[in-house]
């Protein structure tokens, strides 16, 4: 396996992949890995470069080198797939309404999002909102929100400082009549790796939310990138 050096060290290319070996029990907890020769063979790099990836894990706990017998599996990644992309709109409610994320505003404008025949008819308005979502201080995903302005005046506090959905859901005067959304495996540009604190082309979620009103009014368009290591997503396939 030839690693990509084109955009992040191969030493940390390397201790990534050894992280999910270790994640998904390839190499289990006690268990002793290949040689330093064999790793080098495998992944054709320099042995200082599997010295570092070693490095890097032992520093997280995860390896543990013992001179003259090799090094072992010691720990387990924390499992941070906690985000369920969820496929009821009640359920995605709950989601932010329970999780209460901390949110970093970084833009707010008038903007106009690409509105297709398929999702709807555009509002007359629209209040573009972009932040940041955390959570305990990591974030883990950058949203870009239009709203119809007109929903978006009745509470512009809340809509500034809360997570949007759970205020639309809660809103009588606001009729959601669908609600779709698509989600797409990408990877991480320059931008939202910076916001996300990855690696550029890291893998990530991009999910596009549609809601529509009445006579098929787009009344809110959300295109969000997730995290790839915090989502999670399960599908019951009809027999």
């Amino acid at each position: 396996m030839v690693l990509d050096n084109t955009h992040v060290p191969l030493y940390i290319q390397l201790s990534d992949l050894f992280r999910q070996r270790i994640q998904k029990g390839v190499w289990k907890t006690g268990s002793k890995l290949p040689s330093l020769e064999e790793l080098v063979s495998e992944f054709q790099v320099a042995r200082v470069t599997v010295r570092q990836a070693v490095d890097r894990l032992t520093h997280e706990g995860l390896l543990s080198p013992q001179r003259g017998r090799g090094t072992f599996v010691t720990g387990a990644p924390t499992d941070n797939r906690w985000l369920h992309v969820e496929t009821t709109l009640d359920k995605l409610a709950d989601i932010y309404r329970h999780t209460r994320p901390e949110l970093l505003n970084i833009d707010e404008s008038t903007r106009t999002p690409l509105i297709s025949d398929s999702d709807g008819v555009p509002a007359e308005k629209y209040t573009f909102m972009r932040r940041v979502h955390k959570r305990d201080g990591q974030p883990y995903c950058v949203i870009n929100i239009y709203l119809d302005s007109a929903i978006f005046a009745k509470h512009p506090v809340r809509f500034r400082k809360e997570t949007v959905i759970p205020i639309l859901t809660s809103m009588p005067s606001v009729e959601i009549v669908t609600a779709h959304q698509v989600l797409t495996i990408s990877t991480a540009d320059l931008e939202v790796a910076k916001h996300l604190g990855i690696n550029v082309n890291a893998p990530v979620a991009e999910v596009r939310r549609v809601f529509t009103g009445p006579n098929r009014r787009v009344i809110y368009l959300a295109e969000v990138t997730y995290r790839g290591d915090s989502v999670r997503m399960e599908i019951d396939l009809k027999p």
